[in-house]
Parts: C-alpha cells; structure tokens; sequence
C-alpha cells in the first residue's frame, strides 16, 4: 500500500512497529528509525545506491532485523507543490519496492528537509567532511520526524 494519506498509512500499520523514514537520493538512500510508539525519528545510516535489486535487498534486511511495520518516504516536490523528474523516480522506486515488500509506505513532502538537516549540522559545528557523511541519514530523521508528528497529531484528534 502506497498513500499520501498519514491517516490511512496509520491505520494500516502493525501495533507497536517501528517505522523507517527514507531519504533516496540517487547516490545515496538515508535511512532514519521510529521508536515503536511512532514519537521520536532517530537517524540510522546511509545506503549507497547501486542497482535497484541491491538497493532494495540492503533496505529488506534493515527491515528484516528490526521489525519494521511500515516506511516513511520523501517525495522531492517542487517549491510550489508540483513533481519534477526526481518526484516520479521517487514513486517509481515506491512502487517497484511494494511490488517486493508490501508494507505500508507514506510518501511524505519533503521540501526544504535536507536544508533544515544542514542547518542543524552547522549548528552542531560538524565539519564539512562531516556533514557530507551524515548528511541524508539526518535529513531521512527529518522526514520521518515530520510524519511521526502528523501522526502524533492525529491521535490527538482521535
């Protein structure tokens, strides 16, 4: 199941299941982890892309290992909410990963994530060498700390 829809993706996870936030770049996949009450994103490593296969095989195992009951991917919308070219390789790389792994998957805006990633890191004093390492593991905790407060959000209406 692939939604837009944070209610409906809510809905469709298992009970007390961490959750992935994903930040796919095209030569890196920032992976970022929920706690199981779907309250805190912690980033958790960076993927080098290579192949699909290999990608998605290296993505399955986190999954595998961790229990993870659903995943949180950034959609790389334009400023002004339109989908350029990277937003349709996004859904392409969604789709093609459900047809393998059908596991509730959120595609979450994530404009300005990698910017607000970099300034928390310039904050923290990191290094340039530094912020070039960490960089899409830390923006894919701030994609996925977006959605987790959308959720967190909507229990409170519940």
């Amino acid at each position: 199941m692939i939604t837009l829809d944070a209610n409906t993706w809510l809905t469709a996870l298992p009970p007390d299941a961490p959750v992935l936030g994903l930040d796919l770049g095209t030569k890196t996949l920032g992976v970022a982890i929920s706690d199981r009450r779907l309250m805190i994103a912690t980033p958790l490593e960076t993927i080098r892309r290579r192949k699909f296969g290999l990608d998605a095989a290296a993505l399955q195992a986190i999954i595998d290992a961790r229990d993870i009951g659903g995943l949180v991917l950034g959609l790389p919308l334009n400023m002004d909410g339109s989908e350029g070219p990277r937003a349709q390789s996004t859904r392409a790389f969604a789709r093609n990963f459900s047809d393998l792994r059908p596991i509730p998957l959120l595609l979450w805006d994530e404009r300005l994530s990698t910017v607000a990633a970099e300034r928390a890191l310039l904050e923290a004093d990191a290094s340039r060498a530094r912020r070039a390492e960490v960089i899409d593991h830390i923006a894919a905790g701030v994609i996925l700390q977006g959605a987790l407060d959308r959720v967190r959000h909507l229990r409170a209406e519940a």
